[in-house]
């Protein structure tokens, strides 16, 4: 079985009692100590050409899975279906995650370090906050893309500020149409989810203007 890990402030083992009731309570101190550092985060990006594959449903009618998987680090988001190789490619190194894992999707994409970027800490389980690697996103960086914004941020657009933030080489976004075709992990629309599509297709597009390491396919 695996061993609780410490509380790193009180040397007291971080149990599943403590580890809920720290949930539960919203003790982010708590929490944090679970967490890789930010920047031992960073330098595990530096100088890796990244593959960031979203979950738009027009991702399927492509032939990116070859680009995908020749990326030094392939990062997945939530639940990440992936119907075919020859458009999705087959590799996942890590998953931004803002929900509920179901057992069956870990094991098919066993990602080798999961990203917990979602605010709403009260979702992040036991076996995702002790898993290998585990980097639980600040909320101050969320908030902050959410004032840019005008609305919550996205998994995806998130997860993408976080490794530019990083010295990568490169970072690729596959699957992103900001919700025009939306999206193969579920059946909502626009006025389902509460991010703004436009407000973020044109932070990546200034971003893209400004920054030679992104690209989007």
């Amino acid at each position: 079985p695996r061993r609780a890990r410490h509380d790193g402030a009180k040397g007291a083992p971080m149990t599943p009692l403590r580890f809920y009731a720290a949930r539960t309570l919203r003790n982010e101190g708590l929490l944090k100590t679970l967490s890789v550092a930010p920047p031992a985060l960073a330098q595990a990006l530096a100088g890796q050409r990244v593959a960031l594959v979203g979950n738009a449903r027009a991702l399927a009618e492509t032939r990116h899975g070859a680009a995908i998987d020749a990326a030094d680090l392939v990062i997945r988001i939530n639940r990440a279906p992936m119907p075919d190789p020859a458009s999705h490619g087959s590799r996942t190194g890590w998953l931004a995650l803002a929900t509920r894992l179901p057992a069956a999707d870990r094991a098919r994409l066993a990602p080798r370090r999961i990203l917990w970027m979602s605010p709403k800490r009260k979702r992040l389980d036991w076996q995702t906050a002790h898993s290998p690697g585990f980097y639980l996103h600040p909320l101050s960086a969320v908030r902050e893309l959410e004032q840019t914004l005008g609305a919550p941020p996205s998994t995806g657009i998130m997860t993408a500020a976080l490794v530019l933030a990083a010295p990568v080489a490169g970072l690729t976004l596959y699957g992103f149409d900001f919700f025009a075709s939306l999206s193969l992990s579920g059946s909502r629309g626009k006025a389902d989810v509460p991010h703004d599509f436009a407000a973020e297709a044109a932070w990546f597009a200034a971003r893209a203007e400004d920054d030679a390491r992104l690209r989007i396919a």
